[in-house]
């Protein structure tokens, strides 16, 4: 009876500490990286009470017979099979897709091994964990580097100083904005408004913001280059920067250029026309268009191209047959001349464009066909040189009754369309975490910073450690592994090679807790713990039947 008893205290102590690790696995079920365990038993030992004897020729043979005394915990095993990703949108939270542990070290220079990937980098610049301790891998850029067990710490180059530029197009001419000085004060954006109210003389005002610059044109005042427009700017800058913090702006000057200078007129802009974004070009007149032409089927279609600076008179129109059989038209308004030419595949009535060379002034003129103009050129005053010339037809006077009243660009530039806005502007020297704009790491454990200046910065990789018996590792607290004489070798690897998992960046592992198996083990952990109760409280009644015999 004293077996029995022992052997339920056995079963209780047992199943007890099952319940011990069934309960830290329903504990962690939300613990990124935790791996769950499980608990073997094994029978403890047994009293032969009879023993085997072998068969003989007279005789069978005889089995052993022995009586246990209980059980006890054989093992507590670590499971280390993957669980499942959750996804976090934290470019720093990894998972292992696959073997591998990451690597970590302690501030007493003691190495872990985890599945738990909440990384950060910490004002040093050092990539740490959850817990700050370091992760390990390489540091700086990992081309060529075998893969290993350093500290990660950030090293951004140094920044030279820039003053702060920006680019803009508007209706096809290209601005470019540059401060004087180096610093990021200057990284500001430019607004241009005009205003009917300043007073005569008053060109522009300017308010500064900490992060733009209002400029007001007079749009009564004319500028008469883009020179004096930057001088009145930066006049203005200057005054609203005096008066409101009693020191120039610390960004300097600020000069604006424009392609193609040309763009801005000789006769200069007013303040409205610099902000202006009506682009239309004002349409031309014709009037007294000789009939001479009008009979040889060629006549003004009122189209002109932009760029005229005035009206003018109809001076001249000529036609000539060149070498090559084309024919080469003449016409000449306002002292400006215009050519085009027709040649012989042109055998139906159409437009020819005449043009002044520059590719933006022209005028439209419809035609006959070659085959009926051609003959005119060739019988005209001067035969031999195939030309036909207008004024020998009509005298100089006239002709200069005939007006052409070219279109007219109205010289807009559009400035108040967008916000011009300067980046890049620094004052340089050493680079931090904190002039980072971003952080990226890839499925190879490789880590990129972003920078406003330098771009991207490849600053180290994440290396992991794979062990040949990764069952053999011990829990120490923390979702943390350290090796054991039975973990076998330790590999450094790269993510994605020699075995090892690539990095999923963005989650996290959850735990590999099955709650249905743990809940299940419970039932039946209870079910034998209530049973091995039994066991002593039965053997109580039958040692208190057997004392009760000598009544």
């Amino acid at each position: 009876m004293n077996r029995a008893m022992y052997s339920g205290v056995s079963g209780m102590r047992a199943h007890q500490t099952k319940m011990d690790v069934i309960g830290n696995n329903i504990a962690n079920v939300n613990t990124y990286g935790f791996k769950s365990s499980r608990t073997t038993f094994r029978d403890v030992y047994y009293q032969t009470v009879k023993s085997s004897a072998a068969a003989t020729t007279s005789s069978g043979g005889v089995n052993p017979s022995g009586i246990g005394y209980g059980t006890q915990v054989g093992s507590v095993d670590l499971l280390m099979s993957q669980s499942s990703f959750t996804m976090t949108d934290n470019a720093m939270d990894l998972a292992v897709d696959g073997e591998g542990f990451f690597q970590v070290q302690d501030a007493n220079g003691n190495r872990f091994f985890t599945r738990a990937g909440q990384m950060n980098f910490d004002s040093a610049g050092n990539l740490v964990d959850s817990q700050g301790n370091f992760v390990l891998g390489v540091s700086g850029n990992p081309i060529g580097k075998a893969p290993g067990s350093d500290l990660i710490q950030l090293q951004i180059p140094a920044v030279n100083p820039t003053p702060s530029a920006a680019e803009a197009t508007i209706n096809g001419v290209k601005f470019n904005i540059k401060a004087t000085n180096a610093t990021a004060d200057g990284n500001v954006s430019f607004q241009f408004v005009t205003s009917g109210t300043l007073t005569d003389g008053e060109k522009a005002v300017a308010e500064v913001g900490t992060s733009g610059i209002v400029i007001t044109l007079n749009e009564n005042e004319t500028f008469a280059t883009m020179a004096e427009l930057n001088s009145v700017v930066n006049a203005a800058i200057e005054k609203y920067s005096q008066a409101n913090t009693g020191a120039s702006h610390p960004a300097g000057n600020f000069m604006m250029t424009m392609t193609p200078a040309d763009a801005w007129p000789a006769g200069g802009l007013t303040g409205a026309q610099i902000c202006s974004t009506d682009y239309t070009v004002q349409d031309g007149t014709i009037s007294n268009w000789p009939n001479v032409l009008t009979g040889l089927g060629i006549s003004l279609t009122g189209e002109t191209g932009t760029g005229f600076s005035a009206s003018g008179a109809l001076t001249a129109f000529s036609m000539e047959k060149l070498g090559d059989g084309n024919l080469n038209l003449s016409l000449e308004v306002g002292g400006v001349t215009y050519t085009g030419v027709i040649d012989p595949t042109r055998t139906s009535a159409g437009s020819v464009k005449l043009t002044n060379g520059s590719g933006e002034d022209y005028i439209v003129i419809n035609r006959p066909s070659y085959t009926d103009l051609e003959p005119t050129v060739a019988t005209g005053s001067d035969a031999t040189a195939n030309r036909w010339d207008l004024s020998d037809k009509l005298s100089a006077a006239e002709i200069a009754k005939s007006i052409a009243t070219p279109s007219k660009a109205n010289n807009n530039l559009g400035l108040s369309s967008k916000k011009i806005i300067l980046s890049g502007g620094t004052e340089g020297g050493p680079q931090g975490i904190e002039d980072l704009t971003g952080i990226s790491i890839g499925a190879d454990g490789v880590i990129t910073a972003q920078h406003g200046i330098l771009g991207d910065i490849t600053v180290g990789r994440i290396d992991l450690a794979t062990f040949a018996n990764p069952q053999g590792l011990v829990q120490s607290g923390g979702t943390y592994f350290t090796t054991s004489s039975n973990s076998g070798t330790m590999n450094y690897c790269q993510p994605g090679l020699s075995g090892a998992g690539q990095l999923v960046a963005g989650s996290l592992e959850l735990s590999n807790v099955d709650l249905s198996r743990e809940f299940s083990d419970m039932i039946t952990t209870q079910r034998g713990y209530q049973a091995s109760s039994r066991l002593i409280t039965v053997s109580d009644d039958m040692l208190e039947e057997l004392v009760n015999l000598k009544r």
